[in-house]
């Protein structure tokens, strides 16, 4: 359906239309906020006690062909390797870009 927005406008029209708006308004909201409890309870906070939780991560230990950044401290492959440090210490290429 095509709509003339040069003619002039009902003032009933838009009066109901906001009315309408209105009143499904509260029902919305306060299904949104249900919806965010529920969401926010399965969310962990930093420094909650985890003490009854139990690992799933096996820890490998360094290999042979990787080292430790001495600018980041990450674990990295020899193929990362930028260069040598004057005190012997290796550099990824990341931290010397």
């Amino acid at each position: 359906m095509a709509q003339d927005y040069d003619s002039p406008r009902n003032k009933d029209e838009d009066e109901e239309s906001l009315q309408a708006l209105g009143k499904g308004t509260p029902s919305t909201s306060s299904d949104i906020d249900d919806d965010e409890n529920a969401i926010a309870e399965d969310y962990e906070l930093p420094g909650a006690d985890l003490s009854n939780e139990d690992s799933s991560v096996t820890v490998i230990p360094m290999q042979g062909d990787e080292f430790i950044c001495s600018v980041c401290f990450l674990v990295k492959h020899r193929s990362q390797l930028a260069y040598m440090t004057d005190d012997g210490e290796p550099v990824c290429k990341e931290c010397a870009a």
